[in-house]
């Protein structure tokens, strides 16, 4: 089917950062950042029109240096923060800060001219989230379902909250927390959507670790979570307690966290470092990994997703007895991979799905290739009848 070919953009520069446009829910956007140890560098604000399968894109000048993650206010279009490296004193350090991009890119309206002459246009630094003495920034990560107004950094081994003020140009350190032992970097961190947003998760090396944000005191760990340095995490969005996990052992883990002794599943089907993993934000049985094999997996964990039964129909709902025969059985339904996506040449450092449909996600790997598929509709047209 023409419609489910992927879609294919390419960056003149490295890239290892990906996130959606969390606040825009009308239209299929990304933002990209770019690694160049040479040039400026880059956020490409990349629009798919889903209608007519092309892209469009703007480019924003990022100066202050090599991005190494990003992320999107989830309530302001036009906000968002980077972890970026910064060369001083011969030394690289890690820092982090929120920006405002220009009004008119928030909606994603205007193309930027082709002619390289002219001016791409800069992101405004609104405020630095890093004061220097808890070390490099590996992450930022806002709260989910709040105002855009509270984001937490994970540098080194220190986890800190910060508000941002009104119009966001200063970042308050309103809490922090170290690492037991303060040994180990952080490598990633998700915020839960559940339990009114007040837990965090963190990996390091290769333990996970569950933080109350209220008190910044530890909840669970999850010591060896994998046999290898932990590379990503993720929660299931309509799942409490539910959280993906993946790494450098080539696995992707899922756990509960009121029993973290054993994973509940595990993924083997990557053959080297997995990098990222996104559960669907609508159907919690889709999840997708991104590896250093160059490939994108899209993975059916229905057994431990908010439907392991399928869509039940209740029995009040069925007029007709004949229909009892088309209902979905009883038992839980099996785990599969769905498809294997093969377009990538090099490492898949990022995926992620889209703000605006459910059905669609991006992965980008290290060569600057961002590519854009779908969910197969055979697939899509079941989950959905």
């Amino acid at each position: 089917m023409e419609d489910d070919a992927p879609v294919i953009y390419g960056l003149e520069f490295q890239a290892r950062a990906l996130t959606p446009q969390t606040a825009e829910t009308d239209a299929i956007r990304f933002l990209v950042g770019t690694q160049s140890l040479k040039y400026d560098n880059q956020i490409h604000i990349i629009d798919f029109d889903d209608e007519n399968n092309i892209i469009n894109k703007n480019v924003l000048l990022h100066q202050a240096g090599e991005i190494w993650h990003i992320s999107a206010s989830p309530a302001d279009k036009g906000v968002l923060a980077t972890c970026y490296n910064k060369t001083s004193d011969s030394r690289v350090q890690a820092c982090a800060a929120v920006w405002r991009m220009p009004k008119e890119l928030e909606s994603g309206s205007h193309e930027s001219p082709e002619d390289p002459a002219s001016t791409a246009q800069t992101l405004e630094l609104l405020c630095h989230l890093d004061n220097g003495a808890q070390g490099n920034v590996a992450c930022v990560v806002w709260e989910p379902m709040g105002d855009g107004k509270k984001v937490i950094s994970l540098a080194d081994s220190h986890i800190l909250l910060w508000d941002l003020q009104p119009s966001s140009s200063q970042a308050v350190l309103a809490s922090s927390a170290l690492e037991e032992g303060g040994q180990l970097k952080f490598t990633s961190g998700r915020w839960s959507p559940h339990h009114n947003c007040t837990q965090v998760a963190t990996a390091s090396d290769t333990t996970l670790r569950g933080w109350d944000t209220r008190s910044m005191s530890q909840i669970y760990c999850i010591e060896n979570a994998h046999g290898q340095l932990v590379r990503d995490l993720d929660f299931n969005p309509n799942k409490q307690y539910y959280l993906a996990s993946c790494g450098d052992d080539c696995k992707v883990k899922f756990w509960d966290t009121r029993n973290v002794t054993e994973p509940v599943k595990t993924l083997e089907e990557h053959s080297h470092w997995v990098w990222s993993v996104r559960y669907n934000h609508s159907h919690d049985q889709l999840v997708l990994t991104g590896s250093s094999d160059s490939r994108v997996i899209l993975s059916n964990m229905v057994s431990i997703s908010s439907e392991p039964f399928g869509h039940l129909v209740d029995d009040d709902d069925v007029s007709d007895p004949e229909e009892h025969h088309t209902e979905k059985s009883k038992e839980p339904l099996q785990d599969n991979v769905i498809a294997t996506y093969e377009e990538h040449e090099d490492s898949v450092y990022a995926v992620d799905w889209a703000s605006a449909d459910p059905w669609l996600f991006a992965s980008l790997s290290y060569d600057g290739r961002l590519v854009i598929n779908r969910v197969p509709r055979a697939l899509k047209y079941h989950i959905l009848l």
